[in-house]
């Protein structure tokens, strides 16, 4: 089993793990309930953003923290390729216009990964697994 961590799930891991449910606390810590734990590479410059809004603040270097979020057990970051690019685009409607989710959501889908989300756009989009 894959599971795809959303942009805030990723953050929240590292930044406020509260805020994460249950579920998904218990799941991310127990590796043996994962085959990999994927990250699209949209979901760094997403964190990125956050940071140049102040939206979001850290006490340390960015290029350090970033560095420190990806060492996580059987994790692999998903590169944007060409094709990738083109499935965030065609997706079954509905769906909502946000250029992130819509790669995170493509990048579930050709992975085959769950989605580990609050996002409800994302919760209640049947086309793809998610779960919180």
């Amino acid at each position: 089993m894959k599971y795809l961590l959303d942009t805030h799930t990723w953050i929240w891991w590292y930044m406020n793990p509260r805020k994460l449910s249950h579920r998904v606390t218990n799941l991310i810590g127990d590796t043996t309930r994962y085959d990999e734990l994927l990250l699209s590479a949209i979901s760094p410059w997403e964190f990125c953003k956050l940071l140049e809004k102040g939206r979001i603040a850290i006490s340390c270097n960015p290029e350090d923290w970033l560095n420190a979020a990806f060492d996580l057990p059987k994790f692999r970051l998903v590169p944007l390729s060409p094709v990738l690019a083109y499935g965030s685009t065609v997706l079954p409607q509905p769906f909502h216009n946000d250029p992130a989710d819509q790669i995170i959501v493509a990048t579930a889908l050709q992975e085959d990964a769950t989605i580990l989300t609050k996002d409800r756009n994302i919760l209640e989009y049947e086309h793809v697994k998610s779960l919180w």
